[in-house]
């Protein structure tokens, strides 16, 4: 989708379709979205096929409806692209959990994650980024969004126990099972395609497991670590290893790929932002908030209503599923001072919902905000320039706000 909204023009919401892939590949919702903040804070849409849901997009909406696990349920569902299906995997897969459960399991996950624990690998991170951009340096046309896919799982594949000759096959299940409909991940129809990603992610992890328990080894990895958690008094199944280790995969890979080719562009199309940031590499943690705010890659999450529940000056209906806009609430006007405007030197304090809010608050945070840190004070170390080599290509999800292709020429910053 374009992250730099166009001209706004008369909207009629009554006739806005928000599964409408084409908004979100060729178009542009953030004029829809702040009308929608505006004049239907809750905003009812009926499908074709009679599949109905509730959209909220104002920020304390949406954080409403994220953080309150009471009035708001996971445990149907959580991802837009199974509206009307309810999840088989409920109360086993962690994001489709509520607490306490959830509580328990993420708490033995997370102890791995941590801003602390993370940080021990931040030198291997960084020699992986250095050999990522080396390509581009050679002076040719470097797809960003193309090579970027493979980013995460070149930094979390070692951390996750993954050997490197499955990467690229992980990756691209990961992304069939976001943007179902992208004609570079599309294996038949959408449900043909999620079905099939499901399939075969659960499946690898499940034979990992198997092998790692059959050798009777451990190598210290995140899925190991998996292999020891514990709900309460009793160990994880087999199964919700499998669920749980699909779920941390999907986390490392659909994001960070988004956000690091959103930001780029974003400093493309203002080299005066570019500028500011490669002056002072202070501001580069900044560069790293304002660039999750400004591509909220995870667009939307979804929750049911327990039970009818008042919000946004309208009624949710008990079992309704409700999106909340991730992608608007980090534009809202109440929240975010000129929200349209791309400011590395944003002041006050970020606080968008690019990594969710609640209990569902991304587990992989820490590892990604270093991840990105590092990335742009290695680009910004490395390229005096970066200019558009063609036409940028956007993800065909409603889920995921992306690129596939980003091309790009950058320029190699001499040192003193």
């Amino acid at each position: 989708m374009r992250l730099t909204p166009g001209a706004g023009s008369d909207i009629d919401l009554g006739r806005v379709d928000l599964f409408d892939l084409d908004l979100y590949t060729s178009g542009d919702p953030h004029p829809i979205w702040d009308v929608m903040r505006a004049k239907a804070p809750l905003h009812h849409q009926v499908l074709p096929d009679g599949r109905e849901f509730w959209s909220v997009t104002r920020y304390d909406d949406v954080c409403r409806v994220l953080g309150d696990y009471q009035t708001f349920s996971s445990e149907r569902g959580t991802v837009v692209t199974h509206l009307g299906v309810d999840d088989v995997a409920a109360g086993k897969l962690l994001t489709s959990t509520d607490p306490p459960r959830h509580t328990q399991v993420r708490r033995a996950i997370g102890a791995k994650l941590t801003a602390r624990a993370v940080a021990s690998w931040q030198d291997r991170i960084r020699r992986a980024i250095v050999r990522f951009l080396e390509p581009a340096l050679d002076g040719g046309t470097f797809d960003l969004a193309e090579r970027a896919h493979r980013l995460p799982m070149i930094v979390a594949g070692p951390l996750l126990g993954i050997p490197e000759r499955d990467w690229d096959e992980l990756v691209q299940l990961t992304a069939m099972v976001t943007a179902p409909s992208d004609p570079h991940f599309q294996h038949g129809s959408e449900a043909a395609t999620l079905a099939i990603s499901h399939h075969e992610l659960v499946t690898y992890v499940a034979e990992w497991v198997k092998r790692r328990r059959s050798a009777g080894r451990e190598d210290g990895s995140l899925l190991d670590h998996l292999m020891s958690v514990r709900a309460g008094d009793m160990p994880l199944t087999d199964e919700e290893i499998a669920l749980d280790g699909y779920s941390l995969l999907l986390g490392a890979n659909v994001t960070t790929p988004h956000t690091v080719s959103g930001t780029v562009l974003a400093l493309i199309e203002r080299p005066e932002q570019f500028a500011k940031a490669q002056a002072d590499p202070s501001l580069v943690p900044n560069l790293v908030e304002e660039g999750l705010r400004w591509t909220s890659a995870a667009c939307n999450f979804m929750r049911y209503a327990v039970s009818e529940t008042r919000i946004g000056g309208g009624t949710v209906p008990a079992g309704g599923a409700v999106v909340a806009w991730i992608g608007s609430a980090n534009r809202d006007e109440s929240q975010f001072t000129d929200p349209h405007t791309f400011d590395v030197m944003r002041s006050g304090a970020n606080r968008h919902l690019a990594f969710g809010f609640g209990p569902h608050y991304c587990i992989g945070g820490p590892l990604a905000r270093m991840t990105l840190r590092i990335f742009f004070e290695e680009l910004l170390q490395r390229f005096a320039s970066i200019h558009l080599d063609g036409e940028s290509q956007h993800l065909r999800s409603y889920f995921i706000a992306g690129m596939t292709h980003l091309p790009i020429v950058v320029e190699k910053r001499r040192t003193p």
